[in-house]
């Protein structure tokens, strides 16, 4: 039964973290830190602060200068500088943002992945002047059961999904002992079940429907596959298999919340307004719980 009353509070409360400014309260502190033993020109922004209006930009799809100018508008008596949009930009870009969710043992994880528009242009635009931009895709682990993304891996269109499931598993298993992985066709290999078989964690992957009943050199995908020819509604029962939905739904959150595209222009800003972009979703959903 869902807590309508709790839940729309946490709404609320998003839009005042946006602009909480307290949240800097130890700037001469961790200017201090950051500063100790760095050489060349001191920094005079703490990397909270930075990120901070990171989120704010993210949150609200403001360019720098309008970033600039809302800080001045709402923080001017609270912070002792603020940084002009150059340096904001500069700044942000170099933020070391992470996804390191710690949730638990026995988790279980849901793997796919969503393609981002690379630039907020309109469809009337590319087809008349042919421009294909082009996406971004960003593969997720969504842990089933609190719904945060606890692994996240930012590529080009041109990446298959398969290839990027080691990556995203060795991720979310730094912090977390993951106990199964449920994923579509599209990470079906032998590579795959055979890497989840070595790490004792069980492989919840619908295979291809043409696939062989021999093992073919990988008998944990051997057993996947006679067990979904025999009977496959069974199959999805006993590994929870419907519950691949709920990477759809954070999908849909993301970029409902944040736009279904990037503002940054260069490939390496794209990927980290991608993973400020999920940090923060961590941290809606983290309300909320």
């Amino acid at each position: 039964m869902v807590n309508w009353r709790f839940y729309n509070e946490s709404l609320v409360r998003r839009g005042q973290v946006m602009l909480d400014f307290d949240a800097i309260d130890g700037w001469e502190d961790e200017l201090e830190k950051m500063n100790d033993g760095k050489k060349g020109a001191q920094y005079h922004y703490p990397d909270s602060f930075v990120q901070l209006l990171g989120h704010m930009r993210a949150y609200f799809h403001l360019p720098y200068r309008q970033t600039e100018g809302v800080v001045k508008a709402h923080a001017q008596k609270k912070v002792p500088s603020i940084p002009d949009y150059s340096t904001l930009c500069r700044r942000v870009n170099k933020l070391d943002i992470k996804i390191n969710e710690r949730l638990g043992n026995d988790i279980i994880i849901a793997l796919d992945s969503t393609g981002i528009k690379v630039a907020n242009r309109g469809e009337w635009i590319r087809d008349k002047w042919h421009v294909r931009r082009g996406y971004l895709k960003i593969h997720v682990a969504v842990d089933i059961k609190k719904k945060k993304i606890i692994s996240l891996v930012v590529t080009s269109e041109e990446v298959h999904d398969g290839r990027v499931l080691k990556k995203l598993v060795d991720h979310a298993s730094e912090n977390n002992d993951v106990k199964r992985v449920i994923a579509d066709g599209a990470y079906d290999s032998k590579k795959n079940f055979r890497y989840l078989a070595d790490n004792d964690i069980q492989a919840a992957i619908k295979v291809k429907r043409n696939s062989s009943g021999k093992a073919m050199g990988c008998y944990p995908r051997k057993t996947a596959v006679l067990q979904q020819l025999s009977d496959f509604d069974k199959w999805k029962r006993s590994v929870s298999y419907g519950y691949r939905w709920i990477v759809e739904s954070v999908f849909s959150a993301i970029k409902r919340t944040f736009g279904e595209y990037v503002m940054a222009r260069k490939y390496p800003n794209m990927v980290k307004e991608m993973f400020l972009k999920v940090s923060m979703y961590n941290m809606f959903v983290g309300m909320k719980l």
